[in-house]
């Protein structure tokens, strides 16, 4: 399984993992001419070698109306700047609910049309939008206001929503099956700003770590900002010690500032434990392979009779976006004749307690009910594939005396939109090509 690991030893920040993510991909100059032909006002992204207690890493640089934003990751002593006042946030980038009434703000509904206006694919929309909409509700329940009401400061936002899209891209073209993160590392001490003084982790970032294992140090200030905390969440499925895998590459993103420890995100990718397993069964090992990575699964159900579809779907988003393998819903009659929903979640034992959590947190129901099973499964793997119309993956399934193969949705609706065919057109044309 093609697997993405975040390793926060010093704390996450947007322009960090931006650059650790650019480490990744083969042509790193397409992609920050990519960034700087999407029309965002006043930003344009630099990318620059950096060294770090001897290490050779990335370090972004986002500018904006000519101004280098210094950098995301902030990590200032007791008594420094922090980020809740539109000052700091011209300097340093990050986006809080401010009160200045001297400013031009931006509220989500802004932001969510300043993305919908970009030239990116329609995945990378969602999900940029979706890390600002846990910033914003962060920063709603920090300040008592709804999100929709929350407001960024223009020119903090600009550079934040150059750090998000960024990454939200860089995801996009990596396309890892399984992303998970490192215990994070939030720093200690405290934070001065117009305001008064704030704790480390800030406030907004710490909501966003809500479930997340962190921890602090002797390192004094900030790691981890809300931008780097939005961005972990949405994306990271699990956070812990790196799972067993094969590297292929790693990246290195840079932060601006020195320490005795090296102040970088790093990212690695390759194969994990599973993926591995396949590959073993085929050699003779697969009864003992699906037994150990795919023998066991856990379903959770609740009944829910009190809630409407968009807060339902909502549960939904959430639990996929966490590592379930699968969701669904059914209607059922429940006590006093009232038509009700099923609420099904299927994933490994492992994940149980945090989709139970999320299913208590996102679901207006008292209690959920767990079955643990097991269960019969062929061997997957996905292969990308160079066809006529580009390349596709294809994901190939064997095992039982079954074997069959399939194209993977997402890219065969990408051709489709690009070459202006239907999806059976696109799938009938390269269907010699997948022999």
């Amino acid at each position: 399984m093609k697997t993405l690991y975040f390793e926060c030893n010093m704390g996450a920040a947007g322009d960090m993992l931006m650059a650790a993510l650019l480490e990744l991909i083969p042509d790193r100059e397409a992609f920050i001419a990519k960034m700087n032909s999407l029309g965002l006002p006043g930003v344009s992204v630099a990318a620059e070698k950096a060294e770090k207690c001897g290490i050779l890493g990335t370090h972004v640089r986002v500018f904006t109306g000519g101004m280098e934003e210094i950098s995301d990751d902030v990590h200032e002593a007791d008594g420094e700047h922090c980020h809740c006042h539109a000052h700091e946030d011209e300097e340093h980038g990050h986006v809080h609910v401010h009160a200045d009434e001297g400013h031009e703000h931006s509220s989500l509904a802004d932001i969510n049309a300043l993305i919908d206006g970009l030239d990116i694919p329609e995945k990378v929309k969602k999900d940029a939008k979706g890390v600002y909409a846990l910033l914003a509700d962060a920063e709603g329940r920090v300040h008592g206001k709804p999100a929709d009401q929350v407001h960024f400061h223009e020119v903090g936002a600009m550079d934040a929503v150059a750090d998000i899209v960024g990454v939200c891209l860089l995801m996009d073209e990596i396309r890892a099956e399984k992303v998970a993160a490192s215990a994070v590392h939030v720093g200690s001490g405290s934070v001065r700003c117009a305001h008064g003084v704030l704790p480390v982790p800030a406030p907004a970032a710490a909501l966003l770590l809500e479930g997340v294992p962190i921890y602090g140090g002797r390192i004094r200030g900030e790691l981890c900002t809300p931008t780097g905390a939005a961005l972990l969440r949405y994306f990271a499925q699990s956070f812990g010690q790196m799972p067993v895998m094969a590297v292929a590459a790693i990246g290195c993103g840079m932060g601006s500032k020195d320490f005795e420890q090296a102040n970088c995100v790093r990212a690695f990718l390759g194969e994990s434990a599973e993926a591995a397993a396949e590959s073993a069964g085929a050699a003779g090992n697969s009864a003992k392979a699906d037994k150990d990575l795919y023998g066991s699964i856990v379903k959770l159900e609740c009944n829910l009779d009190d809630m409407t579809g968009e807060e339902l779907g909502y549960a939904i988003d959430e639990l996929f976006k966490a590592g379930a393998r699968d969701v669904f819903t059914q209607a059922i009659g429940m006590k006093k004749s009232r038509p009700g929903v099923l609420l099904s979640v299927i994933c490994l034992p492992r994940d149980a307690d945090r989709m139970a959590e999320l299913m208590l947190r996102h679901t207006t129901t008292l209690g959920v009910r767990r079955l643990d099973m097991k269960r019969y499964n062929l061997k997957r793997n996905i292969e990308t594939v160079e066809t006529q119309l580009g390349p596709i993956r294809v994901k190939r399934s064997e095992g039982y005396g079954v074997v069959r193969s399939k194209i993977e949705y997402e890219d065969l609706a990408r051709i489709a939109a690009e070459k202006g065919m239907s999806l059976e057109e696109v799938r009938s044309l390269i269907g010699k090509d997948l022999v």
